[in-house]
């Protein structure tokens, strides 16, 4: 089509129909849960870093991903079928569909060990409540981890460059002041396992000259600490929480605030995924 006026701008405007995407016709069947799904492993391919993305890229190429002895594919043990029909969704249109009744927890694993981004851009549910929970437990997870490299773990460090086996930790707020008198620390026994001294309250006077300091005490969390095994004694390093058995250190981590965060069934269903028609097609055997 074209059109334009003598003298002025050349409007030819070309107008070509959309061209479906190309099938590669080479289709492999997975087994997921007992239900066999047909789909063209170029669907996985285009997203190299998810798990199905590597193995039917140049994994398969190389024979890392083997099928079984009818040449079905049999992944995602511990997925549920009607988790991975969603699963294929983000594959086709790269949305994650989650339908009533599905669980969004579920949804969730599924998409962590299939390494598939799971955000609110790439998730769409009805069950908001459910999804913001899942975005919850991520921030509090990642508030987890930056206070974890910049406070627990340069504390642990230093306690076991000293010699310790274990630590207690107690997280104090920007408005705590730590002053201790050097001549009369506060007692850091077990009864003291609850609350944290801070600072001189009073000095009492005994008989014989001997005097007492007074400190005053806030409830702050603790965190305990142990990174080798007693029993039997073990040399073996391992990260575990333990009560105590000695007088520990009491390391004052002071940031921003306490921030805490076989068989094969026999299928029911062959399902087969199709780019340029709808997206399942149950064929009942």
């Amino acid at each position: 089509m074209s059109a334009g006026a003598e003298g002025g701008a050349d409007a030819t405007k070309e107008v070509r129909p959309t061209q479906p995407r190309p099938l590669s016709h080479d289709r492999v069947t997975l087994v997921v849960d007992g239900t066999h799904f047909v789909v063209d492993p170029a669907v996985f391919t285009a997203y190299p870093d998810t798990v199905l993305g590597r193995m039917f890229g140049r994994a398969r190429q190389h024979s890392f991903t083997r099928p079984n002895s009818k040449g079905e594919y049999e992944i995602a043990e511990g997925i549920g079928a009607s988790i991975f029909r969603v699963i294929l969704d983000y594959y086709r249109v790269g949305v994650l569909q989650c339908p009533e009744g599905v669980s969004v927890a579920e949804l969730r694993e599924a998409c962590d060990y299939l390494c598939i981004n799971f955000d609110y851009n790439t998730v769409r549910c009805r069950d908001l409540s459910a999804l913001l929970h899942e975005l919850s437990n991520d921030g509090a997870r990642r508030q987890f981890e930056a206070f974890l490299e910049e406070h627990l773990v340069p504390a642990m460090v230093s306690s076991a460059q000293e010699g310790e086996r274990e630590c207690r930790i107690v997280v104090l707020t920007d408005e705590d002041t730590v002053d201790w008198d050097r001549d009369n620390p506060p007692p850091m026994g077990e009864e003291n396992s609850q609350s944290y001294p801070t600072c001189k309250e009073k000095v009492k006077r005994r008989s014989g000259g001997k005097s007492e300091v007074i400190y005053s005490y806030v409830q702050r969390p603790f965190i305990q600490l142990s990174w080798e095994k007693e029993e039997g004694k073990s040399r073996h390093v391992d990260f575990q929480c333990v009560r105590s058995r000695s007088v520990p250190n009491l390391i004052t981590a002071v940031g921003e605030g306490p921030t805490w965060p076989g068989a094969t069934p026999t299928p029911q269903v062959d399902e087969l995924d199709r780019l340029n028609g709808p997206p399942l097609d149950v064929l009942q055997q």
